[in-house]
Order: structure tokens, then sequence, then C-alpha cells
């Protein structure tokens, strides 16, 4: 990058400011920020534009809010819990133990809140990225960890009308507590994880309440049962103890989902057997109702769209006042919904329960790499590609905890721990070297972008049934970037194995890094591949 291209945030120093700065205070930047401490990496600052640590736990309240992956597995390997009062724990809980993590590591003293990223420039020159906050303020690294995470920009839908309505409009992700349910006709917009756990808490509180469905979700039982105090004791004592649970619990999450997933024109039996399972959950719940159980039913491959875990989410759409809508919503009227059979329903609150910008929303903000590339541009040009899931060519010194092809579906905290070795490794190796950049050599970036396509075809992704599905884990190319098409233990080795040539080091000084060729890394694929036969 030119000086000048640097010069545009109005920087002029050649030393930053940090070594790192990690961008978001959820679990993804807790565990970045643990993960450099025990690489001995100590000079950093975390950055969030909220008010607590915590991210997606901290932002969302709404009723019912809790985890749908056991929190067994759904905690930090190194950061044990034993204090879990159920298998799956309310938001509140989860949202407590991020503050914990963040007082056991002593992060307090560098964890900076509302403050908000709105642009992050690379200084080819000094070897750093200047990062200006929505108060004016800059920043620089020289490294620069985005732990955003995808849970951040809510998803408004553009419904006609949505301006004029005269009642309360509340989005799931921006709950306000103090609104009061009791009594009142609700309608609840979008039928995801969120109102999976939304529907069947508030039915008893309100007078009516409306759902409106565009496309059925995947529903599994959520074996909730509370951790007896006899057993906490025990996992505080005897910490193994809490070890074997949390193995199982990660076999139990990598064969239901990774291998199902990602292994699926090889083991097509394991989604056909979970999709009788839910179905058989369906009857159950739905007390033999023919018509509302075919209302309900997905009729797409389990895996296209993310399956949820509830408690009791069908079953509540037997209550005499939930009724479910599947006609399309035509417009907002001032006081409630017009479907498009021409029927209008009043409704007093609006819930959008309509989920997150997710692929379309990385980066959370420009970022500019070498020559002065917003990454956005590129991703969206050329298609969403990383190197490991984590780095792109162009854009030296910077990795993604949660960026295209990261998750593997499984564990988001195994995802957490190899993203995180991955970034350590390079950045221990740059200071071996005594280099001040460290950038993925574009072939080993292309050939890791190949290898992932070439995984696609036998995934669940290439399933026909998952078109038209609407499901956030295919971006405008066709491609399911939002998953990694890995086990979580292949992706956790290639982090410990890779190698650190694949990346190339340098000093500010010396000659720079060569900037790669703006063409994209091609992959072929054979016709027919995006969407596989059974």
């Amino acid at each position: 990058m030119t000086g000048a291209a640097a010069g545009r945030d109005g920087g002029t120093n050649t030393e930053p400011e940090h070594e790192v700065l990690v961008i978001g205070a959820g679990f993804s930047g807790i565990g970045t920020a643990v993960g450099l401490l025990r690489a001995g990496i100590e000079d950093f600052l975390i950055l969030d534009e909220q008010d607590g640590a915590g991210g997606s736990w901290h932002a969302n309240r709404y009723p019912g809010i809790a985890v749908d992956i056991s929190a067994f597995s759904y905690s930090f390997s190194f950061a044990p819990h034993p204090s879990w009062t159920r298998a799956f724990p309310s938001g509140a809980e989860l949202k407590a133990y991020a503050e914990d993590c963040v007082d056991r590591y002593g992060l307090r003293s560098r964890l900076r809140l509302g403050a908000r990223v709105v642009r992050a420039v690379y200084d080819g020159t000094g070897h750093l990225w200047r990062v200006r906050l929505a108060d004016g303020a800059l920043l620089t690294g020289r490294y620069l960890v985005c732990a955003t995470g995808w849970l951040t920009r809510p998803r408004t839908p553009r419904l006609e009308g949505l301006d004029d309505y005269t009642g309360r409009v509340v989005h799931t992700a921006r709950w306000d507590t103090r609104l009061d349910l009791d009594g009142q006709r609700v309608a609840v917009v979008g039928t995801g994880a969120s109102a999976v756990q939304l529907v069947p808490e508030i039915a008893p509180r309100v007078q009516r309440l409306d759902v409106y469905q565009r496309t059925p979700t995947w529903v599994f039982p959520k074996p909730d049962v509370p951790v007896p105090a006899t057993a906490r004791r025990l996992f505080a004592a005897a910490p193994w103890t809490q070890r074997a649970v949390r193995t199982a619990t990660d076999a139990v999450t990598e064969v239901g989902f990774v291998l199902a997933m990602i292994h699926y024109r090889r083991f097509p039996f394991l989604v056909r057997a979970g999709e009788a399972f839910a179905r058989l959950y369906l009857r159950q719940q739905v007390r033999g109702d023919r018509t509302l159980m075919a209302a309900l039913a997905p009729g797409y491959r389990l895996g296209c769209k993310r399956p949820s875990f509830g408690k009791g989410y069908w079953r509540a759409f037997t209550r005499e006042d939930v009724h479910l809508h599947t006609a399309p919503i035509e417009r907002i009227t001032p006081t409630g919904i017009a479907t498009a059979d021409g029927a209008e329903h009043p409704c007093d609150v609006l819930v959008l329960a309509t989920g997150f910008h997710a692929l379309d929303n990385l980066p959370p903000f420009p970022v500019h790499g070498l020559g002065g590339r917003d990454l956005r541009e590129f991703w969206r040009a050329e298609r969403f590609q990383t190197y490991e899931g984590t780095s792109v060519k162009g854009y030296p010194n910077l990795w993604f905890i949660v960026g295209p092809y990261s998750f593997t579906g499984g564990s988001w905290f195994g995802m957490i721990d190899y993203q995180v070795t991955h970034l350590t490794r390079v950045i221990t190796e740059a200071r071996r070297r005594g280099a001040t950049q460290a950038v993925v050599r574009p072939e080993k970036h292309d050939a890791s972008f190949r290898r992932a396509l070439r995984r696609q075809p036998g995934t669940v992704f290439a399933h026909p049934s998952c078109r038209g599905t609407n499901s956030y884990y295919f971006d405008a190319h066709g491609d399911a970037p939002a998953v990694r098409p890995s086990s979580t233990y292949e992706a956790a080795r290639r982090a410990r194995r890779f190698d650190l040539d694949d990346y190339h080091y340098d000093r500010a000084g010396t000659a720079p890094a060569p900037v790669p060729a703006p063409a994209p890394a091609r992959a072929s694929r054979p016709e027919g591949a995006r969407h596989a036969t059974e």
C-alpha cells in the first residue's frame, strides 16, 4: 500500500500502539485474548461496540433465549465451568460465564467497550493496521483479529407498510426487557432459531399469538435437564469427570452434524435417520393433526438450513390461541398484517424473529488491504475465499475467527481454539524471524480455497432441495462458505501442523511482499456438482 493510501485515515505514525487489536468481546474475542496470553503475546487491546462482554449473549435477551448446544461443549476447553445449572443453560448464564472468563484471565484492563469500528486500513509501508472508531479515534496495531462472529447485525425484512404500523415493533436481537406481552395480541415473523425458543415461552402469556412462516424448520427435542448439585460438586472436585462429559457431547455433535452434513454423500442414511426422528417428534408434538403436521414439516434435506433444538415449539401450535400462517405477508397495515390469501390479522406487538445478516455482513466494517482494495469488494466479486478459514491473500497481519470456511458445524468453541492456534503460530513465527508482516502466499491461499470447493459436492449443501431455502449458509455464487467442509478434528490438526512457510514474512523497510494478482482462485466444478442427486 502506498503512503497516500495509508494516510487517508489521517495516520502518520509508523510504530503501532499495540501489537494486536482484537475486534469483538464475545467468546471469539475472549478466546483470542486468552490464546494470545498463553502464547506470550501480551500487548493487545480488545474493542467492542457494546457496553459489556459476551457478544450475542450480551445483546440478545428475548424470552426463552438459551444455548442450543450442550454447555459442556459450548464452553472453553481451558476454562471448564462446573456450575452450569442445566445441560442447555439460559442466555443469562452464558453472559455470566463470559464475564467470568474476562475476570479470570485479567482481560478487563485490556477491554475497551463502546468502541465501534468503522474502518480498518492496512499501511503497507509501516506494516500496521489503522483502525478508525465511530467517535473519530484512530488506533494502530501490528496485527488485526476480526472476532465479531456471525450474529452482530439484525436482519429487518423489507415489509411494505412497516413504517406505518402503529403498534410496537421489536426485533429479537434488540429485545426491550421492559416490554410487557401479557394479554397482548402478538405477531411473530420468522420461524428460525430465535422463534423456536421464543414462541413456546410467550404463548401462555399472550392473548393471541400469530406466527408467520416462510420456510419450516427442522426441530429436535431438547434434552434440557437440570444438572444436579451432586454432579456440580463432582465436576468441581474432579475436573476430569467434566472433561469426560465434554468428550461425549463433542462426539455426539460431531457425528450428528459434521459427519452427516459434510460427508452426506458417503453417509446419507445419517441425514435420513435424523429426518425420521424429527418427523416422529413432530407427530408426537402436534397430536395427530395432519394438516398442521404438513404445514410444519420441512420439504428440504436436513442440514440445508440450521436445525434447532426446542422445548414445546411444535406443540405450541396446538393451542387454540396460537395460529400458524403460511401465506406470504403482503403488507403491514397500521394495525396488523395482511397476507396474500386476503386475510388481515390485527396485532398489538410485532416481533421480528428474522435473524441476522451473516455472510452479507462480512467483514462487518470496511477493510482495506494491500493496494487499498476493500475486502467486501474482493469477496463479492471473486467469491468468499480464505486460507484455512482465517486469512486472505493481499490482507497481511489479518485473521478472522469466524469467516468464510471457518466453522465446521460442530463445536463453536472448537473453532475458536483452532483459529487462535493458527494465528498465534504465525505471530510467534514472525516474532522469531524479526518480521513485521506476515501475508499468506497466493498459491497456498488458492489451493486451500480449491480444496474447500472440491469437497462441497459431497456435502448436504449440494442436494437439490437446498435451493430456495433462503439459508444463510449460501452466498450469491451458490457456494456454502458459512460451513467448512471438514471435521473439527481435521481443522484442529491442520491448524497445529500447517507449514509456516505458507506465509511470506518480511520486515518494514525491506523489499515488500508481492501483491497478489486480482485474478480469483478459479476452481471448476463438474456439471451438476452444485446440486448433486441422492
